[in-house]
């Protein structure tokens, strides 16, 4: 009749057309950004979730990111190679040179300091008195800094010269200015105009310290005479006569969970690269007790003087990028793209931004990061640490895995549900499903896709295995076939049910029931086979899925209302089932699992064959 032809069309279209795609995509990516957000890491773009999981270079900063950002001050070096270990010394006397060095460094920090190794030198102040040079005066220079000194001028850094100046004038006298002067080694020795000699000394002092990691300051100290007032100031720190006074060591803890995330990095097929600012020896030294590779070196010097194709032929090999300027950041990336990575870039300045938003995935610092840098990031970091981003990409590749399950679930169902929706129109047998069956069946399968494989746990080798090509599709050929597979097997044991029972002579509504509980039961058994591709059926069911238990009690119990409730058994058209029945449906999940789990077994051993 024309009622059953029309909702016999209904149901085939429906039971063909793949509607929780777009919704598993949506759920998928919605829950996995608040995964990614319970391991403190932000997520900015939904496409970055996907593109942790092919993620095959690393790139990530020293301070803050493997290492703590904590410093204190190890080390005070004079030019004649005199040593003082403050945590040592803190119980004596302060010599008046070493003195002298600490409190230029600190007269060269800002009075509040928001950076770290400013704020080492107010707390060596406050730990031992920087003005008298005695343990216990604490806070005592940063009083007089008010009382007996004033700021009138800043020099701050530049790409041409790493190196700062505060100007401070007496109130002793107001025509004597004391510039004080810190940054990098280099940069002072080329404001203090030091010899050949000089630097060569000094040069093997400051091996000596970065050996140990520890980042290294170098510190001078000028006197200007203001004759003219207000004094007229020169344009550039380099016209003051600097006095050498010293180096300063501070010491930054590596971060305790930085080896091993490295190395799970290292298993998973991901180059990790240090790229810094900091002194070579030093960010060498940091790299070694991080676990990478620091026999590979390239300083900003270095990559200055490399073409595009030398630098996209160093970058294959290099770990560590030292000495490194912001601008430089992004012609490391591009090298490292030319070469077919998939890049992943952390960084916290403005300058980061262009570096940070041409790598593949722009991870910003969500700690000390400005906002230009988290808003060129795909991700940010909320505690700046090197381990959060491990964990991103381990969660990024569960997703994907995920994702590619649930796909491969939706494909598979949609086999048998078709084919059961077309085998009677084909044949001329009766009607099975309507409508309101394949409604049914849809709200059984979205919320199996949507909790049960989104909540699925990670695979044991989903840091093992190398990143996946950024190029695979995610219907590859292989999972399609494999759905097909499960698909069609499920199909023909249901249609040998469905047509046994008609030769029995069992009424058509009792066949109508008996054939959607089977199919049913294949769909629960269809989330058992593709909850996991390498592990083993036991295993899977070792393996905590709360979700799952949720759905399996929501599906019994809908299946038990449509039996028992006269009301809703009227309305899906289902005869009694008896107890040999129920068995039967039983009995096709079971052998459609044993099945297919054979078939995975195989294909395992073929695998690692």
């Amino acid at each position: 009749g024309w009622l059953d032809a029309l909702l016999a069309g209904i149901a085939l279209g429906m039971s063909m057309l793949p509607e929780e795609f777009p919704l598993v995509l949506t759920v998928f990516m919605a829950m996995g950004a608040w995964r990614i957000s319970q391991a403190r890491v932000l997520t900015r773009r939904a496409a970055a979730i996907e593109t942790l999981g092919s993620a095959t270079v690393l790139c990530t900063d020293k301070t803050g990111t493997l290492t703590e950002n904590r410093m204190s001050i190890a080390e005070l070096h004079l030019g004649n190679n005199e040593v003082f270990l403050p945590r040592e010394g803190t119980n004596g006397k302060m010599g008046e040179a070493f003195c002298e060095l600490a409190k230029t460094g600190l007269l060269a920090s800002a009075l509040a300091p928001s950076d770290p190794m400013e704020k080492a030198f107010h707390e060596l102040d406050r730990q031992i008195g920087l003005e008298s040079g005695k343990s216990g005066q604490s806070g005592q220079s940063g009083q007089r800094q008010g009382t007996e000194r004033k700021l009138v001028h800043a020099y701050g850094l530049r790409p041409d010269l790493l190196a700062m100046s505060h100007v401070w004038q007496s109130d002793r006298d107001s025509q004597l200015y004391e510039v004080a002067a810190k940054g990098a080694p280099e940069a002072i020795f080329d404001l203090c105009h030091l010899g050949a000699a000089d630097r060569a000394a000094m040069m093997s002092t400051m091996d000596a310290m970065a050996a140990q990691g520890l980042r290294i300051l170098g510190v001078a100290r000028a006197s200007y005479d203001g004759q003219v007032q207000p004094p007229v100031w020169p344009e550039s720190q380099r016209e003051f006569n600097y006095r050498f006074l010293g180096l300063v060591g501070l010491a930054d803890p590596l971060r305790p969970s930085v080896p091993a995330a490295i190395r799970e990095c290292q298993s998973a097929g991901i180059r990790v690269v240090m790229i810094t600012g900091d002194y070579p020896a030093t960010a060498c030294a940091i790299a070694r007790q991080a676990g990478l590779n620091a026999e590979d070196a390239v300083t900003g010097d270095m990559l200055e003087k490399m073409n595009e194709a030398e630098l996209a032929l160093r970058v294959r090999t290099a770990t560590v990028f030292a000495r490194i300027m912001p601008e430089q950041k992004l012609r490391v990336v591009q090298a490292l793209k030319a070469n077919g990575e998939v890049v992943a870039m952390t960084g916290d300045g403005v300058n980061d931004a262009p570096s940070l938003k041409a790598a593949h995935i722009g991870i910003a610092m969500g700690g000390r990061g400005t906002d230009v840098a988290r808003e060129a990031a795909a991700i940010v970091l909320l505690d700046d640490d090197f381990g959060s981003i491990v964990k991103a990409v381990r969660l990024g590749r569960r997703i994907y895995d995920n994702l590619r399950k649930a796909m491969g679930f939706i494909i598979a169902v949609h086999v048998p549900i078709a084919g059961l929706a077309l085998l009677p129109l084909l044949f001329g047998l009766p009607i099975l499903f309507g409508p309101m069956h394949i409604a049914f069946l849809e709200m059984v399968i979205d919320p199996v896709c949507s909790l049960v494989f989104e909540a699925e746990t990670e695979e044991a080798d989903v840091m093992r295995r190398p990143p996946r090509s950024p190029g695979e599709p995610l219907f590859s050929r292989s999972l399609i076939g494999w759905s097909l597979l499960q698909g069609i097997l499920a199909l023909a044991l249901l249609a040998i049910v469905f047509v046994v029972a008609l030769r029995q002579g069992m009424h058509e509504d009792e066949v109508r029931a008996l054939v959607f509980f089977s199919l049913v039961m294949s769909i629960v058994g269809l989330i058992f086979v593709n909850r996991t591709y390498s592990a083993s059926l036991v295993t899977t069911f070792r393996r905590p899925n709360a979700a799952l238990i949720w759905v399996l009690l929501v599906v019994a119990t809908s299946l038990a209302l449509t039996l028992l409730w006269p009301f809703a058994r009227g309305l899906f058209r289902f005869g009694p089932l008896h107890l040999d029945d129920l068995s039967l449906t039983l009995g096709v999940g079971i052998l459609l699992i044993v099945v297919l789990e054979w078939t995975k077994a195989r294909w395992r051993r073929r695998q690692v064959k």
